[in-house]
């Protein structure tokens, strides 16, 4: 299989503290022995606005020094300018779809096939069927602009974190609604965890429509580090041959967090449940 590791762990969103620069981060990981790395889409490590063209073939290059692939993007939703595509207001709608399409074109520039697209929250005051069909009308757009550049778009559900795409069923059902083959499915197993279910029956739920999955124990820990039985989720991914990056989304939830050994030991263990499948 091949393994990644997301950045939020090493950079400054949503915890400000500890935070490295991209520079540092991509052959740590390296060493460290992952396939690739997503990239979260926040300060200091890939705001698309802060990335000149130079910059971009710098982080480019980098990763090619470092035999790393730039896996997948994950766009920064919350804070200052909302970033959230079912909004009633329709100024925060266009500037999302908009900040997608950048992140987009940052894809572009580093060779990563995969943005991730959390598909907003409901705002006091408006209907859970408005809010869907503003969710809807932004991925058909965001997915249309990325299908020429052959970038997938994967549909999560943030139950944990959101009201809006909450289950396996919630992201099909956006995703054939879209109507757009560019656009997937993902999961993040720390929110089917928030949901009392069963992670690994995710998998066989999206089946060959899964096109990226985020791994977590309870709280955001490594895997194995928290109680979750890992080894029927790699069964199962190996079972619908699953063909992605198994992407490490753990120990950004805390200042504590000491990244290194949160890489390491999570790619350890995860690495010792594959050498045991059927």
């Amino acid at each position: 299989m091949k393994y990644a590791f997301n950045t939020w762990c090493y950079s400054s969103f949503p915890v400000w503290v500890p935070a490295y620069p991209l520079d540092e981060v991509i052959p740590r990981l390296s060493r460290i022995g992952y396939d690739g790395i997503e990239i979260g889409c926040a300060a200091p490590h890939a705001w698309p606005y802060y990335l000149s063209a130079k910059r971009r073939m710098e982080i480019k290059a980098l990763l090619e020094k470092h035999r790393i692939k730039a896996s997948s993007m994950l766009p920064a939703p919350g804070g200052g300018p909302g970033a959230n595509p079912a909004s009633s207001v329709v100024e925060e709608r266009k500037w999302t779809v908009q900040h997608y399409k950048d992140v987009i074109d940052l894809a572009g520039d580093l060779g990563t096939p995969t943005v991730l697209y959390v598909a907003g929250w409901i705002v006091y005051g408006t209907r859970q069927q408005d809010a869907w069909n503003y969710s809807l009308e932004s991925l058909r757009e965001i997915a249309a602009y990325a299908r020429p550049k052959n970038i997938t778009i994967c549909v999560e559900p943030t139950s944990s974190d959101s009201n809006l795409i909450e289950s396996a069923d919630d992201a099909l059902l956006l995703m054939e609604q879209a109507g757009l083959p560019n656009v997937r499915v993902m999961f993040d197993t720390f929110h089917v965890l928030y949901r009392n279910e069963v992670p690994s029956d995710y998998i066989y739920t999206m089946g060959k429509n899964l096109g990226h999955i985020h791994l977590s124990d309870f709280n955001r820990l490594a895997p194995g580090q928290g109680g979750m039985d890992f080894l029927p989720v790699m069964q199962a991914l190996k079972d619908v041959g699953f063909e992605g990056y198994v992407t490490m989304e753990v120990g950004f939830n805390s200042r504590s967090a000491h990244p290194d050994s949160i890489a390491r030991a999570s790619l350890e263990h995860l690495k010792a449940l594959e050498a045991q499948l059927k």
